[in-house]
Protein backbone atom coordinates (compact mmCIF):
# COMPACT_ATOMS: atom_id res chain seq x y z
CA UNK A 1 0.00 0.00 0.00
CA UNK A 2 1.40 3.41 -0.78
CA UNK A 3 3.02 4.71 2.57
CA UNK A 4 0.74 8.23 2.43
CA UNK A 5 -2.65 6.33 1.94
CA UNK A 6 -1.76 3.76 5.13
CA UNK A 7 -0.51 6.59 7.16
CA UNK A 8 -3.29 8.76 6.67
CA UNK A 9 -5.59 5.69 7.42
CA UNK A 10 -3.85 4.62 10.68
CA UNK A 11 -3.76 8.53 11.87
CA UNK A 12 -7.65 8.83 11.18
CA UNK A 13 -8.26 5.94 13.36
CA UNK A 14 -11.28 4.90 16.00
CA UNK A 15 -11.24 2.17 18.06
CA UNK A 16 -14.34 0.14 19.30
CA UNK A 17 -14.01 -0.87 22.58
CA UNK A 18 -16.32 -2.84 24.86
CA UNK A 19 -17.73 -1.21 28.27
CA UNK A 20 -16.32 -3.90 30.43
CA UNK A 21 -14.49 -3.60 34.18
CA UNK A 22 -11.40 -3.27 32.73
CA UNK A 23 -11.47 -0.38 29.48
CA UNK A 24 -11.49 2.69 31.18
CA UNK A 25 -7.72 1.64 32.87
CA UNK A 26 -6.52 -0.06 29.59
CA UNK A 27 -7.49 3.50 27.54
CA UNK A 28 -5.73 5.73 29.88
CA UNK A 29 -2.95 3.58 29.78
CA UNK A 30 -2.67 3.20 25.86
CA UNK A 31 -4.52 5.28 24.11
CA UNK A 32 -3.17 8.19 22.67
CA UNK A 33 -5.25 11.56 23.39
CA UNK A 34 -5.67 11.95 19.17
CA UNK A 35 -7.33 8.38 18.82
CA UNK A 36 -11.35 8.54 18.85
CA UNK A 37 -12.49 6.11 21.29
CA UNK A 38 -16.15 4.60 20.05
CA UNK A 39 -17.98 2.50 23.22
CA UNK A 40 -20.57 -0.43 22.22
CA UNK A 41 -23.84 -1.41 23.63
CA UNK A 42 -24.98 -4.94 25.02
CA UNK A 43 -28.35 -5.88 24.10
CA UNK A 44 -28.31 -7.82 27.86
CA UNK A 45 -26.37 -4.91 29.89
CA UNK A 46 -28.08 -1.94 27.83
CA UNK A 47 -27.33 1.52 27.74
CA UNK A 48 -26.18 2.40 31.02
CA UNK A 49 -22.58 0.52 30.98
CA UNK A 50 -21.65 3.02 27.82
CA UNK A 51 -23.46 5.82 28.77
CA UNK A 52 -20.93 5.51 31.77
CA UNK A 53 -18.12 4.84 30.45
CA UNK A 54 -18.57 7.67 27.40
CA UNK A 55 -18.67 10.49 30.35
CA UNK A 56 -15.85 9.08 32.17
CA UNK A 57 -13.76 9.10 29.28
CA UNK A 58 -14.83 12.20 28.06
CA UNK A 59 -13.74 13.92 31.54
CA UNK A 60 -9.96 12.34 30.88
CA UNK A 61 -10.34 14.65 27.61
CA UNK A 62 -11.07 11.89 25.01
CA UNK A 63 -13.26 12.37 21.91
CA UNK A 64 -15.51 9.40 22.37
CA UNK A 65 -18.60 7.98 20.36
CA UNK A 66 -21.28 6.33 22.34
CA UNK A 67 -23.21 3.30 20.47
CA UNK A 68 -26.62 4.63 21.12
CA UNK A 69 -28.90 1.19 19.22
CA UNK A 70 -32.41 2.31 18.33
CA UNK A 71 -33.57 -1.33 20.07
CA UNK A 72 -32.27 -0.22 23.37
CA UNK A 73 -34.07 3.27 23.83
CA UNK A 74 -37.52 2.54 25.45
CA UNK A 75 -39.37 5.94 23.93
CA UNK A 76 -39.09 9.37 23.24
CA UNK A 77 -38.59 10.24 26.50
CA UNK A 78 -35.46 8.09 27.31
CA UNK A 79 -33.77 9.38 23.81
CA UNK A 80 -33.83 12.99 24.86
CA UNK A 81 -32.49 11.29 28.16
CA UNK A 82 -29.60 9.89 26.98
CA UNK A 83 -29.10 12.89 24.25
CA UNK A 84 -28.94 15.17 27.53
CA UNK A 85 -26.54 13.05 29.55
CA UNK A 86 -24.02 12.92 26.51
CA UNK A 87 -24.08 16.33 25.75
CA UNK A 88 -23.79 17.05 29.42
CA UNK A 89 -20.82 15.20 29.17
CA UNK A 90 -19.38 17.01 26.27
CA UNK A 91 -20.40 14.54 23.33
CA UNK A 92 -20.51 15.61 19.80
CA UNK A 93 -20.65 12.58 17.58
CA UNK A 94 -22.89 9.68 18.67
CA UNK A 95 -23.18 6.12 16.29
CA UNK A 96 -26.86 4.65 15.93
CA UNK A 97 -27.31 1.30 14.64
CA UNK A 98 -30.34 -0.80 14.47
CA UNK A 99 -28.71 -3.06 17.14
CA UNK A 100 -29.70 -6.84 17.81
CA UNK A 101 -32.05 -6.75 21.21
CA UNK A 102 -34.97 -8.51 20.28
CA UNK A 103 -37.45 -8.15 21.59
CA UNK A 104 -36.79 -4.09 21.52
CA UNK A 105 -36.67 -2.49 24.26
CA UNK A 106 -39.69 -0.06 22.98
CA UNK A 107 -40.72 1.38 19.60
CA UNK A 108 -38.07 2.16 17.81
CA UNK A 109 -37.56 -0.85 15.47
CA UNK A 110 -34.47 0.44 13.40
CA UNK A 111 -32.31 3.54 13.29
CA UNK A 112 -34.08 5.72 10.71
CA UNK A 113 -37.11 6.57 13.67
CA UNK A 114 -33.97 7.88 15.81
CA UNK A 115 -32.31 9.81 13.61
CA UNK A 116 -35.33 11.66 12.50
CA UNK A 117 -36.53 12.39 16.16
CA UNK A 118 -32.59 13.35 16.71
CA UNK A 119 -33.33 16.06 13.96
CA UNK A 120 -36.63 16.97 15.71
CA UNK A 121 -34.85 17.69 18.50
CA UNK A 122 -32.43 20.19 16.59
CA UNK A 123 -29.44 18.02 15.59
CA UNK A 124 -28.14 17.70 19.28
CA UNK A 125 -24.94 16.31 17.45
CA UNK A 126 -22.09 17.36 15.08
CA UNK A 127 -21.86 13.96 14.02
CA UNK A 128 -23.98 11.11 13.40
CA UNK A 129 -22.79 8.02 11.86
CA UNK A 130 -24.57 4.63 10.73
CA UNK A 131 -23.84 1.38 9.65
CA UNK A 132 -23.22 -0.17 6.58
CA UNK A 133 -22.90 -3.42 5.51
CA UNK A 134 -20.12 -4.62 2.61
CA UNK A 135 -20.83 -8.18 3.09
CA UNK A 136 -24.70 -9.64 3.18
CA UNK A 137 -26.65 -9.03 6.84
CA UNK A 138 -27.48 -11.68 7.75
CA UNK A 139 -30.88 -11.01 8.70
CA UNK A 140 -31.32 -8.38 5.73
CA UNK A 141 -31.21 -8.66 2.15
CA UNK A 142 -28.24 -6.16 0.20
CA UNK A 143 -30.59 -4.01 -1.45
CA UNK A 144 -32.38 -3.14 1.52
CA UNK A 145 -29.10 -2.60 3.68
CA UNK A 146 -28.10 0.27 0.15
CA UNK A 147 -31.60 1.80 0.28
CA UNK A 148 -31.90 2.39 4.34
CA UNK A 149 -28.13 4.11 4.39
CA UNK A 150 -29.69 6.78 1.25
CA UNK A 151 -32.84 7.14 3.35
CA UNK A 152 -30.33 8.40 6.54
CA UNK A 153 -28.18 10.28 4.45
CA UNK A 154 -29.66 13.30 5.50
CA UNK A 155 -29.89 12.62 9.06
CA UNK A 156 -26.34 11.23 9.17
CA UNK A 157 -22.56 12.89 8.68
CA UNK A 158 -20.85 9.65 8.06
CA UNK A 159 -20.80 5.48 7.54
CA UNK A 160 -19.29 2.97 9.73
CA UNK A 161 -18.65 -0.33 7.83
CA UNK A 162 -19.28 -3.83 9.18
CA UNK A 163 -16.43 -6.13 9.73
CA UNK A 164 -15.25 -7.01 5.98
CA UNK A 165 -12.37 -9.34 5.23
CA UNK A 166 -12.64 -9.81 1.37
CA UNK A 167 -11.04 -6.30 -0.29
CA UNK A 168 -12.96 -7.51 -3.76
CA UNK A 169 -16.17 -7.53 -1.98
CA UNK A 170 -15.10 -4.37 -0.20
CA UNK A 171 -13.83 -1.96 -3.18
CA UNK A 172 -17.38 -3.79 -5.05
CA UNK A 173 -19.37 -2.44 -2.04
CA UNK A 174 -17.86 1.39 -1.92
CA UNK A 175 -18.57 1.65 -5.79
CA UNK A 176 -22.17 0.51 -5.43
CA UNK A 177 -22.94 2.94 -2.89
CA UNK A 178 -21.25 6.02 -4.12
CA UNK A 179 -23.26 4.68 -7.90
CA UNK A 180 -26.73 5.10 -5.09
CA UNK A 181 -25.00 8.74 -4.88
CA UNK A 182 -24.14 7.86 -0.67
CA UNK A 183 -21.45 10.50 -0.80
CA UNK A 184 -21.10 10.37 2.97
CA UNK A 185 -17.34 9.94 4.11
CA UNK A 186 -16.96 5.90 5.37
CA UNK A 187 -14.99 4.60 8.28
CA UNK A 188 -13.69 1.35 7.27
CA UNK A 189 -14.26 -1.57 9.80
CA UNK A 190 -11.25 -3.11 9.93
CA UNK A 191 -10.62 -6.13 12.96
CA UNK A 192 -7.45 -5.51 15.25
CA UNK A 193 -4.58 -7.65 15.49
CA UNK A 194 -6.86 -9.89 17.65
CA UNK A 195 -5.30 -13.25 18.39
CA UNK A 196 -8.33 -16.46 18.45
CA UNK A 197 -8.12 -17.15 22.03
CA UNK A 198 -8.22 -13.79 23.77
CA UNK A 199 -11.12 -13.31 21.09
CA UNK A 200 -13.11 -16.59 22.50
CA UNK A 201 -12.27 -15.38 26.12
CA UNK A 202 -13.53 -11.91 25.52
CA UNK A 203 -16.70 -13.79 23.92
CA UNK A 204 -17.24 -15.84 27.06
CA UNK A 205 -16.70 -12.58 29.47
CA UNK A 206 -19.83 -10.76 27.99
CA UNK A 207 -22.49 -12.86 28.90
CA UNK A 208 -23.53 -16.76 27.93
CA UNK A 209 -26.50 -15.09 25.28
CA UNK A 210 -24.15 -12.69 24.10
CA UNK A 211 -21.78 -14.60 23.67
CA UNK A 212 -23.77 -17.19 21.72
CA UNK A 213 -25.19 -14.45 19.94
CA UNK A 214 -21.70 -13.25 18.79
CA UNK A 215 -20.38 -16.48 17.40
CA UNK A 216 -23.83 -17.26 15.52
CA UNK A 217 -23.36 -14.04 14.04
CA UNK A 218 -19.65 -14.22 13.45
CA UNK A 219 -18.40 -18.03 13.39
CA UNK A 220 -16.76 -17.54 10.47
CA UNK A 221 -14.62 -14.72 11.50
CA UNK A 222 -13.03 -17.64 13.68
CA UNK A 223 -12.09 -19.89 11.07
CA UNK A 224 -10.23 -16.95 9.62
CA UNK A 225 -8.39 -16.04 12.80
CA UNK A 226 -7.85 -20.10 13.00
CA UNK A 227 -6.30 -20.37 9.91
CA UNK A 228 -1.95 -20.56 9.08
CA UNK A 229 -0.47 -17.11 9.83
CA UNK A 230 -3.77 -16.34 11.17
CA UNK A 231 -5.29 -12.69 10.42
CA UNK A 232 -3.33 -9.68 10.14
CA UNK A 233 -4.90 -6.73 9.56
CA UNK A 234 -2.37 -5.04 7.80
CA UNK A 235 -2.12 -7.58 4.98
CA UNK A 236 -5.59 -6.73 4.45
CA UNK A 237 -5.22 -3.05 4.22
CA UNK A 238 -2.24 -3.81 1.76
CA UNK A 239 -4.50 -5.71 -0.36
CA UNK A 240 -7.16 -3.14 -0.44
CA UNK A 241 -5.15 0.08 -1.36
CA UNK A 242 -6.60 0.98 -4.23
CA UNK A 243 -10.25 0.69 -2.79
CA UNK A 244 -9.38 2.41 0.68
CA UNK A 245 -6.99 5.44 -0.97
CA UNK A 246 -8.62 6.14 -4.58
CA UNK A 247 -10.20 9.33 -4.66
CA UNK A 248 -13.59 9.00 -5.65
CA UNK A 249 -13.34 6.43 -2.50
CA UNK A 250 -14.43 8.73 0.17
CA UNK A 251 -12.53 6.58 3.24
CA UNK A 252 -11.88 9.13 5.94
CA UNK A 253 -10.14 6.54 8.46
CA UNK A 254 -10.63 3.07 9.80
CA UNK A 255 -12.86 1.77 12.64
CA UNK A 256 -10.80 -0.90 14.52
CA UNK A 257 -12.15 -3.25 16.12
CA UNK A 258 -10.46 -4.26 18.75
CA UNK A 259 -12.68 -6.43 20.74
CA UNK A 260 -10.93 -4.86 24.03
CA UNK A 261 -7.25 -5.82 23.06
CA UNK A 262 -6.38 -1.98 23.36
CA UNK A 263 -2.96 -2.57 24.33
CA UNK A 264 -1.91 -4.82 21.17
CA UNK A 265 -3.83 -2.73 18.94
CA UNK A 266 -2.20 0.22 19.90
CA UNK A 267 1.50 -1.50 19.58
CA UNK A 268 0.56 -2.93 15.81
CA UNK A 269 -0.45 0.77 15.31
CA UNK A 270 2.31 2.28 16.19
CA UNK A 271 4.63 -0.31 15.04
CA UNK A 272 3.35 0.25 11.16
CA UNK A 273 3.81 4.06 11.39
CA UNK A 274 7.31 3.48 12.42
CA UNK A 275 7.72 1.10 9.83
CA UNK A 276 6.28 3.20 7.01
CA UNK A 277 8.15 6.10 8.79
CA UNK A 278 11.42 4.59 8.43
Amino acid sequence: MGTTGLRALLRGVRYEVLPAKATEDKVLAHVPRDVVVTVTASPVKGLEPTLDLTARLAAHGYRVVPHVPARLLRDDAHLKDVVDRLREAGVDDVFVPAGDADPPAGGYEGALPVLRRLSELGGPFTHVGVTGYPESHPLIHDDVTVQAMWDKREHATYLVSNLCFDPRVLGEWIVRIRGRGIGLPVYVGVAGPVQRAKLLSMATKIGVGESTRFLTKHASWFLRFAAPGGYSPERLLARSEGVLTGPSAGVAGLHLFTFNQIAETEAWRRAVLERLAG
